[in-house]
């Protein structure tokens, strides 16, 4: 059976090889695993909760509708970091296609968390739709504007935590020449290094990139995830390396940061607005494709 659901979960096994699957939390539709051929493709804390108490750390949490904590919305502002679409259990709406197997989850102001909600008083609905392919993993979110009376503001976020084997022989491609805000020293740079290496702590968001640049994660000359973006501008790349790690308490093990790399898909560098009835619509795609350099 492709399809499999219980209280808590969705799973998805792939028709045409039983060792390709994808795991899915209810609990901010927060997909926790995800396999080709039997090997696991992202990376989970093994304090991770995975009973709907607090957010997933690792897997794919989704960010919605801020990204980090806002201080200058009047709206935005009063929630935490990251939003509520992590904290929310979403409704499972069921399969919509059989091969690839593909499901779908909805979440809206009235199924979403309460204590949340009450703070952002917004309507509106999402939907994430899941494919697992072959050798791919599509995530498709479509945010509607369910209001009548005024515009939809918020950003979006995929916050993909990456298996690898090791953070200080991989590199990230395809983004020489992108400006990208280091969240560290709060600066705006333009990134002129032919490939992104990792010796530190790292949290930048890249801006506006190029909607045709893929970005790879490589390591030792091998690329290990092609990352391809719609409609998403920007992306994040954060390794929280060692004295981060430490101080987070659901970030075990400890040196989990040597086999980790956030690559995130998103609209964060300004909020998207969203007029009365209309929807917006995005998505991630992460596959196993050749090296592929676009520009050094």
């Amino acid at each position: 059976m492709a399809i499999e659901e219980t209280d808590s979960q969705v799973i998805l096994t792939h028709p045409d090889n039983k060792t390709t699957s994808v795991s899915i939390l209810k609990y901010g539709a927060t997909i926790f695993s995800w396999k080709l051929e039997g090997k696991e493709q992202l990376w989970l804390s093994t304090a991770a909760k995975l009973d709907g108490s607090k957010p997933v750390r690792g897997g794919i949490p989704l960010v919605f509708p801020v990204f980090g904590k806002n201080d200058s919305d009047e709206l935005l502002s009063k929630l935490p970091q990251h939003g509520l679409a992590r904290n929310s259990t979403w409704e499972f709406l069921g399969q919509i296609k059989s091969n690839p197997p593909t499901v779908q989850f909805a979440l809206n102001e009235k199924i979403a968390n309460p204590e949340l909600t009450a703070l952002w008083k917004e309507k509106f609905n999402l939907i994430l739709t899941v494919e697992l392919g072959k050798d791919f993993l599509k995530t498709d979110i479509e945010v509607e504007n369910s209001s009548n009376q005024r515009d939809l503001q918020f950003n979006w976020l995929f916050h993909t935590y990456l298996r690898i084997p090791d953070i200080e022989d991989t590199m990230v491609s395809n983004l020489t020449g992108m400006t990208f805000y280091d969240q560290l020293i709060k600066e705006t740079i333009v990134d002129k290094h032919p490939v992104v290496s990792f010796n530190q702590e790292t949290d930048v968001i890249y801006q506006n990139v190029d909607s045709d640049r893929v970005i790879q994660v490589v390591n030792q000359g091998n690329p290990i995830h092609t990352v391809k973006r719609v409609n998403l501008p920007d992306t994040v790349v954060w390794n929280p390396w060692i004295a981060k790690s430490a101080g987070m308490g659901d970030f075990e093990p400890k040196t989990g940061y040597k086999e980790m790399l956030c690559i995130e898909p998103g609209h964060v560098h300004d909020l998207v607005k969203v007029a009365p009835g209309q929807k917006w619509q995005a998505s991630q795609i992460i596959s196993k494709d050749a090296l592929n350099y676009q520009a050094i």
